[in-house]
């Protein structure tokens, strides 16, 4: 089964923090945003992963996120 995720990422001093927003526990760093998606990505495996070991829920994807505009 796939499952989809939705990232969201920040410029930080030292390069990209990136998180997925359903799981806000699944956090890295990385010097390009690049190296930081893929970072990403390995963080997500491993924690599937550590998940099923301990029979934890994993958490169901799929956020849809919206800009909203507002003047300041």
């Amino acid at each position: 089964m796939v499952s989809t995720y939705t990232a969201k990422y920040t410029k930080i001093r030292s390069g990209y923090m990136g998180q997925l927003v359903e799981w806000p526990e699944v956090v890295t760093e990385g010097k390009t945003i690049e190296e930081c998606r893929d970072l990403l990505k390995d963080a997500l495996h491993e924690m599937v992963i550590a998940y099923r070991q301990q029979g934890k829920e994993i958490p169901v994807g799929g956020a849809l996120l919206e800009q909203v505009p507002v003047e300041v």
